[in-house]
C-alpha cells in the first residue's frame, strides 16, 4: 500500500476513535442510575414523561350516605348523636371506609406523598370517589332486617333502600353516565355490603376484602382492588423472639361459621387437645379482644382459617402481632400482594392437610426457630402496610393501587364506546377471575 494512502487512513481511524471516546465520556461518564427506584405512585405517569398524580373527585353524597349513616347506627343503640367534627366511626373490622373518606377530607401535611390528588372541580378527575359508609349501613340494625315491614312503624333505618337510594341519586350525575361507571370507585368491604345494587356499580372499581360473595363478572384482581380489615388487637410493640412466645399455636374466634369456615369446626376438632395449641371458641367483645391480644402477643404461630368468606380480620391481627399466620384458606385473595410476597410472612396450608389429625402440630415443630425469627423480621418490614393511621400506612397503599387501575379504565372506557350491547352467559374477557384454583403447603 501506498506511504500516502496508509497515512491516510491510520488518521481517519485515529479521527474516528477519537469521536467514539468523546461519545463515550459524554454519554456514560455519568450513566442513569437504574437501581435508583421510581416512586411507585409515579410509574405509570413515569413512562410517559408526566409528572402528575391520578385525580380524584370526591362526591359531596347527601348527608345520609355517610355521617347520616354513623348517626343512625349510634340511634340504633341508643347512644348520644354527636356533631360531624367530632364524630368518630364506630370500632369494627371494616373502618377502611372511614379513613379514606378523611385522607380526602384532609390536607396533606406529613410530607408523605400520595398517588392521588383530591381535585374539588369534577372536570379535570380522572375517577370519581363514593364514599358512601356501605359497610357500617350494613350493621346498622343489629338484626339487620330485610324491609320496611319488619318494623311496626316502617320508620327503621333501611339498608336495602338507602343503597337503592344511592344509585337513584348516581343516576342524575352526568359523570356517572359518562363513562357507564367505570372510571368511579366504590367501597364494599363487608363480604355483604352494596349486595342490593352490586350489578349496577360492578363496572367501577371495588375496594373488597375477598371475592368470596361476589360472581365471576362483578369483580376481578384486574379491576378492583383488595384491601385489609382494620386490626382489632394492638400492635406488638416488642422486638423480633421467641422467648416469651412459648405457645406454639393460637386461635380465638367462632367455631362455627358458614360456606367455607365450616373448616373451622373440623380444625377444633383435631388441634383443642394437643400440646402447645391454644384454640378458643370467642365472640366479639371487649375482653375477648384482650384475651387474644395476649394470646397473639405471645405465641410463635396464629391459626387464620377461612370464616363465612375466605378473608377474615385474624390474620391482619396476626400481622401487627408478629405472630406467624399459618393460613388455612383455600381460595384466600390477600392484598397489596405486588409489593408483599406472604411466603416470607406466612405459612399457607390447604384444608385437606389442616385436617388430617397430626399433620399441622407436626408441620409447625419442624420449623426451626431461626426461620421463626426470618417470618418475624419480614413481618416487621410489612407492618405499616396493614396499620390504617400510619402516615405511609394503608391508605396510601390503597390509592396507589387505585391510581394503578386507570390505564385500564381508559382502556375500557373507551373500549364501551365503541362496541355493541353483547348477550353472553360467560364472563367478559376483561375479567381475570379470582383464586379458584386452591393452593398446596408452602412454608
Amino acid at each position: 500500500m501506498p506511504r500516502k494512502s496508509f497515512l491516510k487512513l491510520t488518521i481517519s481511524l485515529a479521527c474516528l476513535l477519537s469521536l467514539l471516546a468523546l461519545y463515550s465520556f459524554l454519554f456514560y461518564a455519568n450513566p442513569p442510575n437504574h437501581t435508583t427506584p421510581i416512586k411507585s405512585d409515579n410509574l405509570h405517569t413515569h413512562k410517559l414523561g408526566i409528572n402528575k398524580k391520578v385525580r380524584i373527585y370526591m362526591y359531596d353524597l347527601p348527608r345520609r350516605f355517610t355521617y347520616g349513616v354513623i348517626d343512625s347506627y349510634t340511634a340504633a343503640r341508643g347512644g348520644e348523636i354527636s356533631g360531624d367534627a367530632q364524630k368518630r366511626y364506630p370500632g369494627n373490622q371494616h373502618s377502611a371506609e372511614w379513613y379514606l373518606f378523611n385522607d380526602l377530607n384532609s390536607p396533606t401535611e406529613d410530607g408523605v406523598e400520595s398517588a392521588v390528588s383530591r381535585v374539588m372541580d369534577p372536570n379535570l378527575a380522572d375517577l370519581f370517589y363514593v364514599p358512601f359508609f356501605s359497610s357500617l349501613s350494613l350493621m346498622v340494625n343489629p338484626n339487620r332486617p330485610t324491609s320496611m315491614s319488619s318494623y311496626p312503624d316502617g320508620n327503621a333505618y333501611n339498608d336495602e333502600q338507602t343503597q337503592e337510594d344511592l344509585i337513584d341519586w348516581l343516576e342524575d350525575q352526568v359523570y356517572w353516565k359518562r363513562n357507564k361507571g367505570w372510571d368511579h370507585v366504590f367501597i364494599c368491604q363487608d363480604p355483604n355490603a352494596l349486595y342490593k345494587v352490586i350489578d349496577m356499580v360492578k363496572n367501577g372499581v371495588l375496594l373488597v376484602s375477598d371475592f368470596g360473595r361476589l360472581r365471576r363478572n362483578q369483580a376481578s384482581l384486574v379491576k378492583d382492588v383488595i384491601l385489609p380489615y382494620s386490626h382489632r388487637i394492638k400492635t406488638y410493640q416488642g422486638d423480633i423472639g421467641i422467648e416469651n412466645r412459648e405457645v406454639l399455636l393460637f386461635f380465638m374466634g367462632n367455631r362455627y361459621r358458614k360456606e367455607g369456615g365450616k373448616i373451622r369446626d373440623l380444625l377444633f376438632h383435631v388441634l383443642e387437645n394437643e400440646p402447645g395449641v391454644t384454640i378458643k371458641h370467642g365472640a366479639q367483645s371487649r375482653e375477648s379482644r384482650r384475651i387474644a391480644s395476649q394470646g397473639m402477643h405471645t405465641s410463635r404461630f396464629c391459626l387464620h382459617p377461612a370464616g363465612d368468606t375466605p378473608s377474615a380480620c385474624r390474620l391482619f391481627d396476626a400481622i401487627v402481632s408478629l405472630c406467624v399466620p399459618v393460613i388455612v384458606s383455600d381460595y384466600i385473595e390477600l392484598p397489596f400482594e405486588d409489593v408483599i410476597d406472604y411466603r416470607k410472612i406466612a405459612i399457607f396450608v390447604d384444608s385437606e392437610t389442616a385436617v388430617a389429625p397430626g399433620n399441622l402440630v407436626k408441620l409447625l415443630r419442624g420449623v426451626s426457630s431461626e426461620r421463626i425469627l426470618e417470618f418475624q423480621k419480614e413481618l416487621k418490614k410489612v407492618q405499616r402496610y396493614f396499620e390504617y393511621e400510619h402516615p405511609n400506612g394503608t391508605v396510601k397503599e390503597i390509592w396507589r393501587q387505585v391510581s394503578l387501575k386507570l390505564p385500564l379504565i381508559k382502556l375500557m372506557s373507551n373500549r364501551d364506546r365503541r362496541i355493541t350491547t353483547r348477550d353472553s352467559k360467560e364472563p367478559d374477557c376483561s375479567c381475570l377471575c379470582s383464586n379458584q384454583s386452591g393452593m398446596h403447603v408452602v412454608l
